[in-house]
């Protein structure tokens, strides 16, 4: 009797090839194709360019993989998780934003949606043996790598998985570069072959951003600071708004040298900025990181690198782990560490765990205006 994989299917390339290649190599597959926003129920209206259309992306996507499925020959079914998402996610993410702090929602997107509620879901209503995804990462006894697509690869936002998790996961596309998945689908002739990679929030989609949060978090205008000159150089419309190392959006022309984002004050309603010639604003050496999240069984604590944020070459790193699951975590001058997103640490291939940044410092000094 073959293995039954439950099979998270998006109506994206990925997933369809996925699907193939699970078939191929023996297994009963069936697609879930999960449902997890509801623009009206969640208000989501400002920023939302596809809100008067026929038929939302999501429902495209539904479409979509109803199509592949078929031409598969595998059953599809569907389901919601609009309250799991509105619970585990997305508040979340408002409640980072309304304190100052750039959360990752994908991360908790896996870690509460797709490798929990799917997954529940998966093994008790559709008797699964494992579940599968289309992610660009590999597991192996429970343990967490990198993808051979090192442009692809999605292991960032898989770190706070845990090693039961990966241990009844399956990610077809571990050995696979992107483009010969395209070639895939071409030669089957999916119907998603050359359908576009989906950008954006996890599950929403692309919007205007801030006009997005304006839904959520109403707008309180404030003044700009140029934190060296200690001087008003411009307002805004909102400090939540803006993310460090941000440089486009400002509305701040007429000044010699262009202007980028390195702190805010919430409470007061401040955002500040500075130029080139005080980069020294933007750089951390150090950070504390909570809710640190070990997949590796074990790891020797040297060379090990990190990342910060999901696209930036890896930074060689110390890590001295402490209490309550904090970790400190040294390394070279690097620009727009942020409080709030997740700091990812390998070791070659093998991804020993993550954790939510906390606090950065510089020069030993505590960075009080992030």
């Amino acid at each position: 009797m073959p293995k039954k994989v439950v099979l998270g299917m998006s109506g994206g390339v990925d997933s369809s090839v996925c699907a193939y290649l699970l078939k191929e190599q023996g297994y009963q597959v069936i697609g879930l194709f999960m449902r997890n926003w509801d623009s009206f129920l969640n208000n989501d209206f400002k920023g939302n360019q596809n809100i008067n259309e026929n038929v939302c992306p999501q429902e495209q996507d539904y479409q979509d993989a109803q199509v592949v499925a078929k031409e598969l020959d595998i059953p599809l079914f569907r389901v919601d998780f609009v309250k799991e998402y509105w619970d585990y996610v997305f508040s979340y993410l408002i409640d980072e934003y309304k304190k100052g702090r750039t959360p990752n929602p994908d991360i908790f997107c896996n870690k509460f949606i797709k490798f929990k509620a799917f997954s529940d879901y998966a093994f008790k209503n559709l008797d699964a043996d494992f579940i599968a995804m289309g992610h660009y990462a590999k597991a192996c006894d429970g343990e967490l790598y990198r993808a051979k697509d090192l442009n692809k690869d999605q292991s960032y936002f898989l770190a706070q998985l845990n090693n039961d998790q990966l241990s009844k996961v399956i990610f077809p596309l571990a050995n696979f570069m992107k483009s010969e998945v395209r070639e895939i689908a071409r030669k089957l002739n999916l119907k998603t072959a050359n359908k576009k990679d989906s950008t954006g929030i996890c599950f929403i989609g692309e919007r205007k951003f801030t006009q997005f949060l304006e839904n959520y978090i109403p707008a309180k205008h404030g003044k700009i600071y140029d934190i060296a000159e200690n001087k008003v150089v411009g307002s805004h419309i909102g400090a939540m708004y803006y993310t460090i190392g941000q440089r486009k959006g400002l509305n701040l022309g007429g000044f010699e040298k262009p202007y980028f984002v390195v702190g805010h004050n919430i409470e007061k309603a401040i955002i500040y900025v500075a130029n080139e010639n005080h980069n020294e604003y933007l750089l951390s050496d150090k950070l504390i990181a909570t809710d640190f999240n070990q997949i590796a069984k074990k790891f020797a604590p040297e060379n090990l690198t990190a990342k910060f944020r999901y696209r930036q070459v890896d930074i060689p790193i110390s890590l001295k782990l402490g209490e309550n699951n904090q970790i400190e975590v040294q390394y070279p001058p690097t620009e727009a560490v942020t409080p709030g997103q997740e700091i990812v640490i390998y070791q070659n291939d093998k991804v020993i765990g993550g954790a939510i940044i906390d606090k950065v410092y510089y020069q030993n000094e505590l960075k009080t205006y992030l």
